[in-house]
């Protein structure tokens, strides 16, 4: 887990960039109900939460963080390795998007998998999209580098998935799709417990009380605001976990109805 202190030029103030589409005065209300006053509200602080799933058979890793991003990122093998796990250890790794802070562990130093002995998961549409020229019509003025760095190199080890399957016994792909063409949930189950791990379909806690509100650089504004729908009555529903790539540390918690709509309990 890395955290990082998001403002310009990385990103608009985050009232901006985060809820692109909502009225003013709503968010205001619902900013100020959150103890959040948006003038002052110039960083996002965020952890980039990764997590490793040992099943008993297999290791696996969901998503590898933001390794060259900032100073500050890049301490997921050093992490790893402070709990015991070694890269050679983990034989899959499932990348919910490829977006560069979920794929920047991808790699080492010198360019080669940092967990060679892996298979890579990915959705078919996320890795057409991004080894297109479709992005650069998407993203303006990005730079793409971390896309020759991180993806190419594993294409050998990579599997491309188009349905909800089951990854390895216990541990799933959910279509998620929005954020990026591609994206995906991970479903993570254990004796009649499940974790829902939700990566970028939700940015932020108030996306929960208003999945209508997109994200400025979210690729299908009305896609998301279906996704999230849906992850949000799987989770209620199915009484699961529910885990946020950016939210507060360590970012769980779970989802309840609030009249039509949802509310977050964070752990």
């Amino acid at each position: 887990m890395a955290l990082l202190r998001m403002s310009r030029p990385l990103i608009p103030p985050p009232a901006d960039f985060l809820f692109a589409n909502a009225p003013n005065k709503m968010l205001k209300k619902s900013l100020d109900a959150h103890g959040i006053e948006a003038a002052r509200w110039v960083a996002f602080v965020s952890p980039f939460t990764c997590v490793m799933v040992n099943t008993g058979r297999h290791k696996v890793l969901v998503d590898t963080g933001a390794d060259g991003l900032t100073p500050n990122t890049g301490k997921l093998v050093r992490n790893l390795h402070a709990v015991g796990i070694e890269a050679n250890d983990i034989d899959t790794v499932i990348l919910t998007h490829a977006h560069d802070d979920h794929i920047g562990g991808n790699t080492d130093t010198e360019g080669k998998p940092a967990f060679p002995k892996a298979r890579y998961i990915i959705w078919k549409e996320e890795w057409a999209f991004w080894t297109s020229e479709q992005p650069e019509t998407v993203y303006k003025d990005e730079d793409f580098t971390f896309i020759r760095k991180n993806l190419l190199p594993i294409q050998h080890q990579m599997d491309l998935l188009d349905r909800e399957v089951e990854i390895v016994p216990g541990v799933g792909a959910v279509p998620a799709p929005g954020h990026t063409p591609g994206h995906m949930a991970v479903s993570v189950c254990s004796n009649l417990r499940q974790l829902l791990c939700i990566s970028d379909a939700f940015l932020h806690p108030l996306h929960i009380e208003h999945p209508e509100w997109h994200a400025a650089h979210e690729v299908a504004h009305e896609q998301i605001t279906k996704t999230r729908c849906f992850l949000l009555d799987k989770a209620a529903s199915e009484k699961a976990l529910m885990l946020g790539f950016h939210f507060p540390f360590p970012g769980l918690g779970h989802v309840v109805r609030k009249g039509t709509g949802w509310r977050w309990q964070p752990i």
